[in-house]
């Protein structure tokens, strides 16, 4: 795998340029007053596990986390409540349905993974169900332990997350008639809503890749956001299951752990090296950053990432197993 050069700056800046000319996708056009929905909006940037942040484009623009957020409150259930407690409610398995489908539940009711829609509302609802005074708090918590900063959420958009999330609402009550959330179906849906409005730009998009990449501790402040041992199973649920039902097309692609949102980022994450984010609004038929998936592919190629190797040749030979006809008998 490529070290990442003294100044990343102009490989991010060439990718700007290549990409800048993918026009196809629609904008999310329903998130009230966050200004994005400018199609040239574009912004690519890496943040190192010492710390280092390098960005190029439209960096400072402010998007929402959206479905981004998944893996993070994940991670925070794991921490809060364990995995046994989790996944008696959440499976761990990657599905071929859309992110929002009606029928994402498993055979035994419970849904495919934490990354789609339903595996989400019944992560909320674990955490609101275990602490309904504290859960918000906890949850803008955790987010401001990753961002190195006080979290905020967009209020316009988290009153549209709840007013218009009819389709949520009826996995919502599917999951209440099969318990896998209680009864609170409000007190849920509004953590959902909160976490898919939480505030940042694209280089702090960057850093909480690159505190999961630096097995949980923010690289800046130095503070743990999520415990070490539940590292793991939030970058093998990216991988597997992060970019819904294109998963398996990501990881043959790209190969690193990833969640999109439809606010148009995506972010991956380099274990032990880096965080990368790419933000552009346009967004494919999967409600994935369009441009976002091209950098990516690119991104990978250039740099020789991918936690199963980058497909070239290996640096030696591979160990060749002994001709047993010539291999001594012990005695």
């Amino acid at each position: 795998m490529m070290a990442i050069p003294d100044d990343p700056t102009p490989c991010l800046e060439d990718l700007l340029e290549r990409f800048r000319g993918v026009r196809e996708g629609e904008v999310q056009t329903s998130l009230p007053g966050m200004d994005v929905t400018d199609p040239d909006c574009f912004a690519i940037a890496v943040a190192s596990v010492d710390g280092r942040v390098w960005s190029a484009g439209d960096d400072r623009q402010l998007l929402s986390l959206q479905s981004i957020s998944k893996p993070f409150l994940y991670g925070l259930a794991l921490d809060r409540l364990g995995r046994d407690a989790v996944h008696r409610k959440v499976a761990v398995e990657p599905t071929g349905e859309a992110f929002n489908s009606l029928t994402e539940l498993e055979e035994d009711h419970l849904p495919y993974n934490p990354m789609i829609n339903s595996g989400a509302i019944a992560i909320s609802g674990l955490l609101h169900h275990d602490a309904p005074r504290e859960s918000q708090q906890r949850m803008m918590a955790m987010f401001s332990d990753y961002l190195g900063r006080t979290a905020q959420v967009h209020e316009a958009v988290k009153g549209h997350e709840l007013e218009g999330a009819h389709r949520n609402l009826a996995i919502a009550h599917l999951l209440r008639h099969f318990d896998v959330i209680g009864d609170d179906i409000d007190g849920a849906m509004k953590l959902y809503a909160w976490q898919c409005a939480v505030m940042l730009d694209t280089r702090e998009l960057a850093l909480m890749g690159a505190t999961l990449a630096n097995c949980g501790v923010q690289p800046v402040t130095g503070k743990r956001a999520l415990q070490h041992r539940h590292v793991r199973d939030v970058l093998t649920l990216m991988f597997t299951c992060g970019m819904y039902d294109t998963s398996g097309t990501w990881a043959y692609h790209v190969g690193l752990p990833a969640k999109s949102g439809v606010g148009g980022g995506i972010l991956a994450v380099v274990p032990g090296r880096m965080g990368l984010a790419v933000f552009s609004p346009r967004l494919d038929a999967h409600g994935h950053s369009a441009r976002g998936i091209e950098v990516f592919k690119a991104w990978a190629a250039d740099w020789g990432l991918g936690v199963l190797g980058d497909g070239r040749d290996p640096p030696r030979e591979p160990h060749e197993v002994a001709d047993p006809s010539k291999t001594r008998q012990a005695n």
